[in-house]
């Protein structure tokens, strides 16, 4: 535990030298890596959205590819094609860039329903089927993507069946005026600011593989397990919510937790832990009713809610 937490201190560490503040959406970030779950980073321009990502992959001695989804963007430009080879006279498959340890989906609103669907599969079993032949992805596979939430101008809305695959759903805000302040302090003198080719990576494919399976003797409590399916029958009772959360945000809020109890040094799951990554988890899985929504409610304030509807347990 002693190694585990030294590592993760250097991670964090490394990611404060670049970005600013942000430290819930770090902490959620490399929580969902450790838990091997994808992650879709919703933010305003600017905020660091796309830094953040490709900051980890410097960090991390993985293979990275990115994709930027565009209204024109097809399928197989995902996933890749096969090509006919001239000199054998037989089909070449040539990767997309799904084909990658850590894949940054960047503005994964702006494709069209039949690119995004291209990504059910992987998402979901880690393989990509094309032509009738299986292609198996790595162990540590995982995909980050980010989204704008204010633009409406050539986007499109994510299915509800490729949102119920992000493990997390995290929302970046704007930095708070002294991490604003530290960021201009750091642009005017030029010589604090560290570029990301700069960066070295910390851990190992297979450092972070062996991370994963410490998961397992993480201690939960029976009493935690109902603690955590009583606040996701909760989102299917509630009036304000028309569709409710699924087995999967259960079982996607238990490995979350074990997660994030590991970052902080423990062996062991506490209610804390349930509180900080359920939000990020149900957020993007609720559909609120019109009336809901016409009151101004946002499923991660009816998340905030529900939760806090519940007993937690002693």
């Amino acid at each position: 535990m002693t190694a585990f937490s030294e590592k993760v201190a250097i991670l964090k560490q490394e990611i404060g030298k670049v970005i600013v503040g942000q430290q819930e959406a770090v902490d959620l970030l490399l929580t969902a890596i450790l838990a091997d779950g994808h992650v879709l980073i919703e933010g305003v321009p600017g905020v660091a959205k796309t830094l953040l990502a490709r900051l980890l992959s410097r960090l991390v001695d993985a293979r990275f590819s990115r994709v930027q989804f565009t209204p024109d963007l097809m399928p197989s430009d995902v996933l890749g094609t096969t090509v006919f080879n001239m000199k054998t006279s037989e089909f070449d498959f040539h990767e997309g860039p799904v084909f990658a340890d850590l894949v940054l989906v960047d503005e994964i609103n702006r494709a069209p329903a039949k690119t995004q669907a291209a990504l059910f599969e992987v998402m979901e079993e880690r393989q990509v089927t094309i032509d009738g032949t299986t292609h198996r992805m790595g162990d540590l596979y995982t995909i980050i993507a980010t989204q704008n939430p204010v633009e409406q101008e050539g986007t499109y809305r994510l299915p509800e069946a490729q949102l119920d695959r992000f493990l997390f759903k995290i929302t970046m805000d704007y930095p708070s005026l002294d991490e604003e302040v530290d960021i201009l302090r750091r642009h005017q003198a030029r010589a604090r600011l560290v570029k990301l080719e700069a960066v070295r990576p910390v851990l190992t494919v297979d450092e972070l593989l062996l991370m994963r399976r410490r998961l397992q003797p993480v201690f939960v409590d029976d009493s935690l397990l109902r603690y955590i399916a009583a606040i996701v029958r909760q989102t299917r009772t509630s009036k304000i919510v028309y569709l409710g959360a699924s087995p999967r945000a259960s079982v996607a809020i238990l490995n979350a937790a074990r997660a994030y109890a590991l970052l902080s040094g423990r062996d062991f799951v506490t209610p804390e832990d349930i509180k900080f990554v359920t939000p990020s988890v149900l957020q993007h899985r609720l559909q609120l009713t019109a009336e809901a929504e016409m009151q101004g409610y946002t499923a991660l304030k009816v998340a905030f809610r529900l939760i806090d509807k519940v007993e937690v347990p002693k």
